[in-house]
């Protein structure tokens, strides 16, 4: 496909290039402290904490993944959006107030303070290598994919690199606030310049959702999959969906570092369940949009092809450059909360514990350092991804590898108070040894259920791992965990006085309503 974007879209690109890297450096002068680069000096609202998860979770591969997948195969895959909602309210009831009373700037020393050094460690590894390797590196190669599907001539590994540049600079910079406010900038540029293309196309079909239906072959736009489905099998939609939810949404510091960096509690549990609604909107303006085109432009034989047809065939001049600079900011978004989140595991996990007289100015320096490294680390990586796509393809299967035993020793954990150390240890040891061996059993063709389903599996069989090797050994100091595991009281807590509209538990009763009602709805 030839470049169709004229020079006003291309303006308006350069434009938000220059206004992103502004922010990101008039932040870094007020950068002063290691709070201040990783935690943002712990002074986030609702609002901002709310854009950004919503921005750092849509990758440029995810707008364009989701609109080819609901051409080709239907809108299954949009479940991993909409109910995302879900373990976003699992963090607002029992994880926000763990987290933020126990003073931490990565979830690792969660994990200390609640088990050991060992978890942690092990945690913080798995954690940065993923973050890097995959989040990273795949936001940049997916992103520079998108980008060449516009401009044919991008050669990989230079865009790649200008990318990684470009977040690298401001986030090495301006650490997690500026990461927080370019999210909150590109949310809105995502959502307003998707929503676009959204309207445009259902203005085609005459606003009329049953010739939308009618146009797409049948089951396209039902979320619930026979047990032999490629894609998402119902038993997938109850074993696995809800634990890699819960691993993304509570435990991953790549996307929960800007709820740590909240202001308060009220602050946080607002911030979550505002994004909890912001997760639904994709599903208006990617999936949908994508299972339109399916009437409008039949003969697209590639996938990932739909997104790019939609944006320069459907959008006048002016337009294109704003949906663009939204699928930027997408990528823009993914590679910035990666950099600073595994910057702050690196300082915070293991710097800072061996450098025990370190000083603010140095926990800075080594903060941007680390940044930057991996900034080189990941755009080194990100064009070798073309070489090894089988490869690649296992890769992001390998979450469904390290999330069961890690999802387990933290939802097991806060409330199975008789769990300690040796338990969290050796379940994640043996957990993800499990995870691989079955892994391996699929490439020889031995195993042949969907990942989804290992997923829950495997969860269960950490269970019985962590609560066996925790009864077999010494119990924990009651009283040193006692801050560190789920009471009752935590639900109410911020929350005394308010008034009825002000009561995240009403906004979570609503949350949950609306997303039974789209559960029903595509049933």
């Amino acid at each position: 496909m030839e470049s169709t974007i004229s020079t006003i879209d291309i303006a308006i690109v350069i434009a938000y290039f220059f206004i992103v890297l502004f922010i990101g450096l008039w932040i870094s002068r007020k950068t002063k402290t290691g709070e201040d680069l990783f935690l943002g000096g712990r002074t986030f609202g609702w609002g901002i904490i709310g854009l950004s998860l919503f921005a750092s979770n849509i990758s440029g591969s995810t707008i364009v993944g989701l609109a080819g997948a609901a051409y080709t195969t239907g809108i299954v895959n949009s479940v991993y959006e909409w109910m995302s909602g879900l373990p976003l309210i699992i963090a607002a009831l029992i994880f926000i107030p763990l987290y933020l009373k126990s003073h931490i700037t990565t979830i690792p020393e969660f994990l200390q303070m609640r088990f050991d050094r060992r978890s942690q460690k092990f945690f913080s590894i798995v954690t940065i290598f993923s973050t890097i390797m995959i989040e990273t590196a795949g936001a940049l190669y997916a992103g520079s994919l998108v980008l060449q599907t516009f401009f044919p001539d991008l050669i990989m590994w230079q865009t790649a690199l200008v990318l990684a540049v470009i977040a690298g600079i401001y986030t090495a910079g301006g650490g997690l606030k500026a990461v927080v406010y370019t999210d909150a900038i590109q949310a809105v540029i995502l959502i307003v310049g998707c929503g676009i293309i959204s309207w445009i196309l259902f203005g085609q079909l005459d606003y009329d959702w049953g010739k939308v239906v009618s146009s797409a072959p049948e089951g396209h736009f039902s979320v619930v999959q026979p047990i032999d489905d490629e894609g998402l099998p119902w038993p997938g939609l109850i074993m696995g969906v809800p634990f890699l939810g819960f691993w993304y949404w509570s435990t991953n510091q790549y996307i929960f570092q800007r709820v740590l960096g909240a202001r308060d509690i009220k602050q946080a549990r607002w911030g979550v369940i505002f994004a909890g609604f912001l997760k639904i909107i994709p599903l208006f303006i990617m999936v949908i949009p994508g299972a339109m085109a399916i009437s409008l432009f039949p003969d697209i034989a590639n996938g990932d092809a739909v997104f790019p047809t939609l944006v320069t065939k459907v959008l006048p001049v002016g337009l294109v450059g704003l949906v663009l600079a939204g699928v930027i900011s997408a990528i823009m978004s993914s590679v910035d909360s990666a950099l600073n989140s595994s910057s702050t595991l690196l300082v915070i996990d293991f710097i800072k514990p061996r450098k025990k007289q370190i000083t603010e100015k140095e926990v800075v320096k080594y903060g941007r350092i680390s940044t930057l490294v991996f900034m080189v680390i990941a755009a080194l990586w990100a064009p070798q991804i073309q070489n090894f796509t089988g490869l690649w393809d296992y890769l992001q299967q390998m979450f469904s590898i390290i999330v069961p035993p890690i999802a387990v020793i933290f939802l097991v954990g806060v409330f199975y108070k008789r769990g300690n150390g040796d338990g969290a240890f050796w379940t994640l040891v043996l957990g993800t040894l499990a995870g691989i061996l079955l892994f391996i059993l699929e490439q020889f063709d031995l195993w042949h259920l969907h990942y989804t389903i290992n997923v829950g599996l495997m969860v269960l069989l950490s269970t019985v791992i962590f609560i066996v090797v925790s009864v077999l050994t010494p119990a924990p100091d009651a009283e040193k965990i006692q801050s560190l595991t789920y009471k009752k009281e935590f639900i109410k807590e911020g929350f005394t006085n308010v008034p009825w509209y002000q009561n995240y538990i009403n906004h979570i009763v609503i949350l949950v309503l609306l997303i039974t009602g789209i559960l029903i709805w595509l049933w």
